[in-house]
């Protein structure tokens, strides 16, 4: 059974920087597989931020200035933000797959089948 525990949210000032990371267990690393990074803001759908392919040989993400990135060695999954901006905030999932996602449905979030529980991201003046 996959589980995903995110942590690393917290409130920062616009023009910050964070770290997400996501602890992952049960996950079966196959290269074909995803696991990705999605907020969700008030009031507003939930949304793809970034996705790295499980052989980490591919990566993706909504701006240069969020990094995404794992480490197998410790089960992780990670998330660098920086000059977050106020669209920026929100609750913040990592989500892994268990099939190979094509590549036109990557930021769909009905590809990913486990999520964790989410960490808030908060960005002030």
């Amino acid at each position: 059974q996959v589980q995903l525990v995110e942590s690393g949210g917290g409130s920062v000032q616009a023009g910050g920087s964070l770290r997400l990371s996501c602890a992952v267990s049960g996950y079966h690393y196959s290269s074909g597989y995803w696991m990705a990074w999605f907020r969700q803001a008030p009031g507003k759908e939930r949304e793809w931020v970034a996705g790295i392919r499980s052989d980490g040989r591919i990566k993706d993400s909504v701006k240069d200035s969020f990094i995404v990135s794992q480490d197998k060695a410790k089960n992780s999954l990670y998330l660098q933000m920086n000059n977050l901006q106020f669209e920026d905030a929100g609750v913040y999932y990592c989500a892994t797959s268990r099939w190979e996602v094509p590549h036109a449905d990557l930021r769909r979030a009905d590809q990913y089948t486990n999520w964790g529980q989410g960490t808030q991201v908060t960005v002030s003046s």
